[in-house]
């Protein structure tokens, strides 16, 4: 019977094991901290093996700060880490498919990737923008907490997570790219093939983003930096340039697979196409037809009805051959003007567009998208309070979930929450067309300042601002939408330390008189829920689906999703109870290691379950 692993999955093995089934022999042995032998990439030879020349030093382009190896290292490192539900701040617990979780996001974003593996389909994320003067994540790979002073951090209970980051930090640029670079790395795998990342930035780091994520996701996935017009009031105080814009970066997963979301036709955009030569297929618009990259077969004069005779411009030709341009002169898509001696120009027909909407620009004007004072007005009136300086305004967020082209269930995660902007924006979408896409809200407890007006208003952290925001917006969505359903709860689950003790790791480490001494390999604080939920993440379940628990012979059994997973927590598990659950057959089984007696016990259910259930996965804790 297998026992669990109860931590994160090891990606820097996982990845050895991909290159590894390329390039067998770059796959080579070394010694691990416990001076055990493990595999290892032989990376002089996995470079020779990915060059057609011969591989001579060290010299190549690219992107690097200090840190960046330890970013990476930091990303793939496993964690014993869990979450543990937390139903009294829930919204509908049993019935609702969208989570708000608490805690450091790089060990969240590690805890989701085999239950949301390629299975996101939006993420948007509005992180510090590092201007001297924010708080930026703090990891394991950064300066320990005894070298750091404790007034230029702020701290979550488990001491040392976020510090502010100034200008005059000799790593301010190193440091804010592996905050960011190790996320990023995580964040790509949850997504789907089709998926796409927004990211809002401003000119402090635009450029490294823009560099991180052509890493990460790849150059060839870049899809466009929006513009956003962010000010409403361009400041008049501004020492050269009055700053008032912000910018998107959008990248998505695979630009093969990816299909832009369009937008709505607007009478301004109509009323550019006419018909002034009364054709019977319609309004159309003219483009001119030609072009900079010379072909010679597209160098030749064209007639102009008035007799005139039009050469192409200097330098240029035209973007139709002799023969198309004869085709298109014959069906009438040629315009030569009103009085028939213009330049020739190809007619573009409303009816012959091969889709309802437009196709997006890269500036988004404000008064299309809102401004940054509109998204603060939302939250202030929301809330009763101005608790955030800069929300992103709800048109800016649906404008973005236009463009991801989302379908009716997708999944979209942000894992810089903040005000939870985004968890607004997704409701609101669902009670206008009855879609039932779900959000993943992830931000850390960040405390308020004491003397902040959030904190006067009984709101100890962000945390408790965002959900307070979702309980108010999805309230307001309802009264505005009477007859919609929508899905205006959350799942609550909150980052915590491990559910086992470390005897459950590390049993070797323990002598034989001091383990009959242990009662459980379990802490005595965790309950039944917090170890199906941590049973759900290794096992790669969605957070979001139905259980149900029920007694069966004094026994309390867990039903994850009819038959995804059941579990029973109980100690001394009678073999009745044991064939009741076998004879359900569900797909996943998992048992304290104390529900049995002894090894016999064991013996004994594994062959209960080899006779009933043959294909049900059973594990242990």
């Amino acid at each position: 019977m297998d026992k669990m692993r109860m931590e994160s999955i090891d990606m820097t093995a996982q990845n050895i094991e991909k290159i590894g089934a390329l390039f067998p022999n770059c796959i080579t042995e070394t010694k691990g901290a416990d001076g055990k032998p493990k595999k290892a990439i032989n990376f002089e030879l996995l470079r020779q093996m990915l060059s057609g020349d011969v591989v001579e030093g060290d010299e190549a382009y690219e992107f690097t700060w200090v840190g960046k190896k330890a970013a990476i290292v930091e990303a793939n490192k496993p964690i014993r880490k869990t979450l543990r539900p937390c139903k009294e701040e829930s919204v509908n617990w049993d019935s609702t498919e969208n989570l708000y979780i608490e805690g450091d996001n790089l060990e969240v974003l590690k805890l989701l990737q085999e239950s949301y593996l390629s299975k996101v389909k939006m993420i948007y994320i509005d992180p510090p923008y590092n201007t001297g003067n924010d708080f930026i994540y703090r990891d394991d790979f950064k300066q320990s907490a005894a070298e750091y002073d404790e007034d230029s951090g702020v701290y979550d209970e488990d001491g040392n997570r976020m510090f502010k980051n100034t200008d005059t930090n000799g790593r301010f640029h190193s440091d804010w790219c592996s905050m960011i670079y190790s996320r990023l790395m995580m964040a790509r795998n949850l997504l789907t093939d089709d998926g796409v990342i927004f990211i809002s930035i401003d000119d402090n780091e635009q450029e490294n983003l823009k560099k991180c994520c052509s890493e990460v996701f790849g150059g060839q996935n870049f899809v466009a930096q929006l513009v956003w017009e962010r000010a409403f009031s361009p400041k008049n105080d501004a020492r050269f340039i009055s700053n008032s814009h912000d910018y998107v970066l959008m990248y998505v997963k695979d630009i093969t697979r990816f299909v832009i979301g369009r937008l709505p036709r607007t009478e301004e955009a109509n009323a550019r196409y006419s018909n002034p030569d009364n054709d019977p297929r319609g309004v159309w618009m003219s483009s001119d037809i030609s072009v900079k990259t010379y072909n010679a077969e597209c160098d030749y004069p064209i007639t102009a009805p008035s007799g005139r005779v039009i050469e192409p411009p200097a330098g240029r030709c035209w973007s139709l051959s002799k023969k198309s341009f004869l085709e298109r002169l014959q069906d009438n898509r040629i315009w030569f003007g009103p009085d028939g001696n213009g330049v020739p120009r190809i007619k573009r027909f409303l009816t012959d567009l091969k889709h309802d909407g437009m196709a997006p620009t890269s500036i988004m004007f404000f008064k299309d998208v809102g401004h940054s004072q509109e998204g603060a007005q939302e939250v202030s009136k929301l809330l009763d309070g101005g608790y955030f300086s800069g929300p992103k305004p709800q048109r800016l967020m649906q404008r973005l979930l236009t463009l991801a082209n989302l379908k009716e269930d997708s999944i979209v995660l942000d894992f810089f929450s903040g005000s939870a902007s985004t968890a607004h924006a997704v409701m609101s979408k669902n009670a206008e067309d009855t879609g039932n896409r779900k959000f993943i809200m992830v931000q850390l407890p960040e405390p308020c300042d004491e003397k902040s007006e959030a904190y006067k208003a009984g709101y100890s952290n962000i945390c408790e601002i965002g959900k307070e925001r979702i309980r108010r917006a999805a309230k307001k969505i309802a009264e505005e939408h009477p007859d919609a359903k929508f899905d205006g709860g959350f799942r609550v689950l909150k980052l915590d330390d491990t559910n086992m003790k470390d005897v459950y790791y590390a049993p070797a480490d323990y002598q034989q008189n001091l383990l009959e001494q242990l009662e459980s390999n379990i802490k005595e604080d965790r309950t039944d829920l917090d170890l199906l939920f941590g049973c759900l993440l290794e096992w790669g379940l969605p957070l979001s689906l139905p259980y149900q628990s029920e007694n069966i012979e004094g026994c309390t059994v867990h039903n994850y999703n009819d038959g995804d997973l059941i579990a029973c927590f109980d100690e001394n598990i009678p073999d009745s109870v044991m064939k009741t659950i076998a004879k359900r057959q569900p797909l996943r089984v998992v048992f304290r290691d104390s529900s049995f007696a002894g090894s016999p016990a064991k013996i004994n259910v594994t062959q209960i379950f080899k006779e009933l259930a043959p294909d049900t996965s059973v594990k242990v804790l």
